[in-house]
């Protein structure tokens, strides 16, 4: 049963940057990629040879101190819990103050403004989903978008782990669906499950690394993040000579950006990178990611697009995402360099160009596995540029997190970066250590981030690794009383 709840947790901002010091840890297990053939109906793996390495060590920023975080305490209000595995938060432009959660379950619920959880959900799609594992996945129900005109025409947009089409290579291992659907006629909290119009079906080899975000820009295109397949090293079965995050020509790995107000099922925006070019997909944005795990528009300043990449052995990362960046996957992970074939150590040299001589773009963020002093967690979880008006000290900053410490218990961290004082170099990172903790930590897995109509933040946890059981809450990031 699904409640609302008037619990809170009280969070002292600390304003100290964590060092970034960062080392290896061992990733969540994956499973043993399958033989499958090279080739995808959504892919077109590239014979073009890997880039030499350079000459020179690559230089690698380091991260100086931005102006201190105020001292200041939040508390975590739990709004509802409950639910399975919340991955998602949302709301339209509607007025009605709404927020939507989005279950990996197959399940979309309504949290009313009146802090009430609608006990029939929004949407169900479990019938049309693959089917999860217990102990740990990656697939599912991940991502939801409302169309910027949504209070008129009622249509959203939905990322859901389909079972394998018959076209696709049947040793792989599903299909992601990115798909439309409408509000019923007779009830605004009730999509039509009948509406559904499927955009865009992309195969994947593996289980994992499905990256699974959707949201509108500024410009009112749609953007979906898609991991680079899964297994590891970016080198299994379907992952091309090159690796999937090096190949703009296939839409794994990438950042895509998709009108869906400008053809049927979509039109392609005519200034996206390789509209024009066989050198890659007309959908792809950006490239060069392992797997885009959260991404958020900043909803003032440049409004910018933040992308939080999960790393694999050593690094974690976030991105500003420009139009046609590369972001390095698999030559570089963060701003070290990457060896598929020895990835627990960072090699002192590698190339710092793609494939066709663009150069690989390093992240704003950077932070390391926990198994060396100064690592902070195992995966990087993105937030959003904090533009509320209830918490000012955090106005202008990324708020963040990370899922875990390690894979066998819930040791979440949330974070906030600071933008540094000079151009080129990284963020500074501060932890938020919850104060009514013995040890000052949530004991959680951070699964997501959301944001409201007002710019406030929401923290999606769970207590256990898989889609199972009912520990799953939302959490509203609100100033101390």
């Amino acid at each position: 049963m699904y409640r609302k709840a008037a619990v809170t947790l009280v969070v002292a901002l600390v304003g100290m940057a964590i060092a970034v010091a960062c080392a290896p840890a061992a990733p969540p297990p994956a499973p043993t990629p399958t033989e499958a053939p090279m080739e995808t109906p959504t892919t077109a793996p590239t014979n073009t040879p890997a880039p030499e390495a350079t000459e020179t060590p690559m230089s690698e920023p380091t991260a100086t101190t931005a102006p201190a975080v105020p001292m200041m305490t939040v508390e975590l209000q739990l709004e509802a819990d409950g639910f399975n595995s919340p991955v998602a938060l949302a709301t339209p432009e509607d007025g009605t103050g709404r927020l939507f959660i989005v279950d990996r379950l197959g399940l979309i619920h309504v949290l009313t403004s009146e802090g009430t959880l609608l006990e029939e959900p929004f949407l169900d799609v479990r019938d049309r989903m693959v089917e999860l594992r217990e102990r740990f996945d990656e697939r599912g129900l991940l991502g939801l978008a409302f169309h910027p005109d949504f209070e008129e025409n009622g249509r959203f947009y939905v990322y859901y782990s389909a079972p394998l089409r018959e076209e696709a290579s049947q040793s792989w291992d599903h299909t992601a669906h990115i798909s439309e659907f409408a509000v019923g006629r007779d009830n605004p909290n009730r999509a039509d499950p009948n509406s559904e119009r499927v955009l865009l079906m992309v195969d994947e080899p593996q289980f994992n690394h499905d990256g699974g975000q959707v949201l509108f820009g500024p410009d009112g295109y749609l953007y979906i993040s898609f991991g680079d397949g899964g297994g590891a090293n970016d080198t299994a079965t379907g992952h091309g000579l090159n690796g999937n995050g090096q190949d703009p020509s296939t839409l794994l790995g990438s950042v895509l950006r998709v009108d869906v107000d400008g053809g049927d099922p979509y039109g392609i925006p005519s200034d996206n990178p390789f509209v024009d070019s066989d050198d890659g997909a007309g959908e792809v944005f950006a490239y060069g990611l392992r797997n885009p795990w959260r991404m958020s528009f900043d909803a003032g300043g440049e409004q910018e697009l933040f992308v939080a990449d999960v790393g694999q052995n050593l690094w974690e990362e976030v991105n500003i995402v420009t139009n046609g960046g590369n972001y390095g996957w698999y030559v570089k992970e963060g701003t070290h360099c990457f060896d598929h074939h020895n990835p627990d150590v960072s090699p002192e040299e590698c190339s710092d160009t793609g494939l066709n001589g663009e150069p690989l773009i390093g992240p704003i963020i950077e932070y390391g596995h926990p198994d060396v002093p100064g690592g902070i967690g195992t995966t990087v979880i993105g937030g959003f540029v904090y533009r509320g008006a209830a918490l000012p000290e955090l106005q202008g900053r990324y708020v963040f997190g990370d899922w875990s410490t390690n894979f066998g218990m819930p040791d979440g961290t949330l974070l906030v970066g600071s933008a540094p004082n000079s151009e080129g170099e990284l963020w500074s990172i501060a932890e938020l250590p919850i104060t009514n903790t013995e040890d000052g930590r949530p004991h959680l897995f951070v699964l997501g981030f959301g944001q409201d109509a007002e710019k406030e933040l929401y923290v999606l946890t769970t207590d256990i690794t898989g889609p199972t059981g009912t520990t799953g809450k939302v959490w509203k990031i609100v100033p101390a009383m």
